[in-house]
């Protein structure tokens, strides 16, 4: 069990009420994903607004381009969580900040990296991404101007996913605000007042997200006695080659888990935007509706990852069916209130992005897919918290290639191509894929492999 030496920073969720634990971490995650959906939601507000459908393809397939590099980082940052939250729940806390040291170094380095390859090949994905010829410059504007700023969106998933290890989802919060706020304002800046279109909405990301990786660090810096932890710089430098395995072990099922199915996502977009420039206009607004059901889902997912892992690492077994039954409980009512919002007021709420008739008219056809998103990403929230909090990385990668790449492509190309109903068909293989580690979770819960499997030693 953990030691109670350090301030309210770290988080004990090795005893005391689940549901009240679950709820209290999960809500600053929830309103840190509802600042980052709502400051991308602002890029296709002004952007639709100002520089009409053209602009909206170039934010949508552009942002494609970068999420899919940014879901590596949130793997890897996810694993970091978790090994975190194991070395705590079992009580080796001085381990914590050497590995810290080795997650950030690898990390921050692949960044700049994959950064550069991604610049070097950017003309050939677009190609693959079938970007329309309207919007091509557009897009190129979008997507080159995020990769320049990769690194900033990979320290910030890998700084939030260290305090969110500790139990400490406040301080991310504020993080992920001042972003908010930032992206806001330059926004509104660069694209109506310089008239920079999609180049200056990138920015305006890339500076935001600068701002609070930098802030974030600082504060875990200044912070670290206050964690419990010894933190040093040469951590930094001198990599543990023993701590890099394990994070690998770990993290490279997870980063492949989350790029697979966004690569995947990209690949039925790509179909999708063959339709043309309407679209692929509507393609970014469905985006921002999995981007919605993925904030619930993910906060809970989130939260209920570190729950596990620490009673894990504390051999709490008896707690973590507890904690998936809460998260289950809270993720399906959540989709449940949300689509009720949608089929009452459909018209509003797609008005938010346009008010062009042919992209509102294809926009409705989507109505129906946009439920089962919400359902289907709260169905995934306690399993993937099972999966993830585990630590068991064979699991994580069937997941990935299932989910990721033979579901996702498979029933997309079965609907959209096969059974000839277009690009409503591909929308709709993709949300199925969605319950793909629904039903792996299951069969690996019942198994009960979940209790003998530790990435700590």
């Amino acid at each position: 069990m953990m030691k109670n030496n350090s301030r309210s920073l770290v988080a004990d969720f090795t005893k005391g009420s689940v549901s009240r634990q679950l709820v209290l971490f999960a809500t600053p995650l929830f309103l840190s994903n509802l600042l980052q959906i709502a400051y991308n939601m602002v890029d296709m507000v002004i952007v639709g607004r100002y520089c009409g459908k053209v602009g909206l393809s170039g934010v949508s397939i552009g942002g494609d381009v970068a999420n899919c590099m940014a879901f590596i980082a949130m793997g890897f940052s996810n694993a970091g969580q978790v090994i975190i939250s194991q070395y705590l729940g079992a009580g080796q806390r001085d381990r914590v900040g050497r590995f810290i040291g080795t997650m950030c170094s690898f990390l921050l380095v692949s960044a700049a990296l994959i950064s550069v390859l991604c610049l070097v090949f950017v003309h050939d994905i677009l190609r693959l991404m079938s970007t329309p010829t309207e919007s091509w410059d557009a897009t190129y504007a979008y997507a080159t101007t995020c990769l320049f700023g990769l690194v900033f969106i990979y320290g910030y998933n890998m700084v939030s996913a260290i305090l969110r290890g500790f139990g400490d989802s406040k301080h991310p919060f504020i993080f992920v605000s001042i972003a908010a706020i930032l992206n806001v304002l330059f926004d509104l800046l660069f694209v109506i007042g310089f008239e920079w279109g999609t180049f200056g909405a990138a920015l305006a990301t890339v500076i935001a997200q600068a701002v609070s990786f930098i802030s974030a660090a600082i504060f875990i810096w200044r912070r670290r006695s206050d964690l419990g932890i010894s933190l040093m710089l040469r951590d930094f430098i001198y990599i543990d080659p023993a701590m890099l395995s394990t994070f690998l072990k770990l993290g490279i099922p997870m980063a492949i888990k989350g790029a697979a199915i966004h690569f995947s996502k990209l690949f039925v977009n790509s179909w999708i935007n063959s339709y043309g420039v309407v679209v692929s206009a509507v393609a970014g607004i469905a985006n921002k509706f999995g981007s919605i059901s993925n904030l619930f889902s993910s906060a809970i997912n989130t939260a209920a990852s570190s729950m596990v892992g620490q009673n894990i690492g504390a051999e709490k077994f008896e707690r973590v069916p507890r904690i998936m039954m809460a998260a289950f409980t809270i993720a399906t009512s959540i989709a449940a209130f949300m689509s009720l919002l949608l089929l009452t007021w459909p018209h509003a709420i797609f008005n938010i992005f346009t008010t062009e008739a042919d992209v509102l008219a294809v926009c409705m056809q989507y109505l129906p897919i946009a439920i089962l998103v919400f359902f289907g990403s709260a169905a995934r929230s306690p399993m993937n918290a099972l999966i993830n909090g585990s630590g068991h990385y064979i699991i994580n990668f069937v997941v990935a290639i299932l989910d990721g790449f033979v579901f996702r492509i498979g029933f997309a190309l079965l609907l959209g191509l096969h059974l000839r109903m277009g690009y409503m068909g591909f929308w709709y293989g993709d949300t199925i894929a969605n319950f793909t580690p629904v039903v792996i979770g299951l069969v690996f819960y019942m198994s009960g492999r979940w209790r003998t499997h530790h990435v700590t030693g």
